[in-house]
């Protein structure tokens, strides 16, 4: 699997950042921006950003905690259960607010657009829980730059706060799709009724769909891992991005 360790310049500092392409094929591909749960980049995110290029994308895969300086990585099987762990976990999703993201996402996307191996100007991002809110929000914070969005998972889409992500809806031209979890108290029933009416309204092409997993049925490495949801929602993202970003 054919991959670029790099760094990216951002307002803020250098943010390391691996760029996955696909294996034995000619690109240019579109480029697409994948960002982590809340554990941060990882191995199993290195293997889930090089399976997404094998479907032909070139995935950038940042470390989105590069403020924090050389952080010591989480192990989720055990971080929500150790008091001292959960509290750092939390500290760093604090970290990422919807401006530092924003600013993050404009520097990714001006990396891709200078690569040989990335076509067009416009760019898929994807997610899982920390990462699908992010999606949604660089959506609708760069709208002439984002063509597809994917939150698989995604947590605090729909909340009081003026920052809220469906609060957005009205700015954003990519397409978006949602996968939701059962029982997910960070993505309700009535969450995705208010995102999908704020969609709805705002005339965004939407999809907004269950998975029978629970929170993080996507990622390998988290304990509810569930493999038929993973399947799943590659063929779900892969549909989107196949229909919105032009090869």
């Amino acid at each position: 699997m054919p991959k670029v360790t790099d760094t990216v310049t951002t307002p803020d500092g250098s943010c390391s950042v691996r760029l996955f392409t696909p294996d034995g094929a000619e690109g240019p591909w579109p480029g697409v921006v994948m960002y982590p749960d809340a554990g941060g980049v990882r191995e199993t995110f290195c293997q889930m950003a090089a399976k997404l290029a094998e479907f032909g994308y070139a995935v950038l895969l940042p470390d989105v905690y590069y403020r924090e300086g050389d952080w010591a990585p989480f192990d989720m099987a055990t971080a929500f259960g150790d008091a001292n762990e959960r509290a750092r976990l939390m500290f760093m999703i604090g970290t990422l607010t919807p401006d530092r993201v924003t600013r993050d996402a404009g520097a990714f996307f001006d990396y891709l657009a200078g690569r040989p191996e990335v076509t067009g100007q416009r760019f898929g991002v994807c997610g899982y829980c920390m990462g699908g809110r992010i999606s949604l929000v660089v959506a609708g914070r760069q709208p002439d730059r984002v063509g597809a969005a994917a939150s698989f998972h995604g947590g605090g889409l729909v909340t009081d706060s003026p920052d809220s992500p469906h609060r957005l809806a009205a700015r954003m031209r990519a397409t978006v799709y949602v996968g939701g979890a059962k029982n997910d108290p960070s993505f309700t029933a009535d969450h995705a009724e208010q995102l999908d009416k704020a969609l709805t309204a705002a005339g965004v092409e939407h999809t907004i769909e269950w998975y029978p997993g629970a929170h993080g049925f996507a990622v390998p490495d988290n304990p509810p891992y569930d493999q038929a949801c993973a399947e799943r929602h590659w063929a779900a993202m892969t549909d989107v991005f196949a229909s919105a970003l032009p090869r």
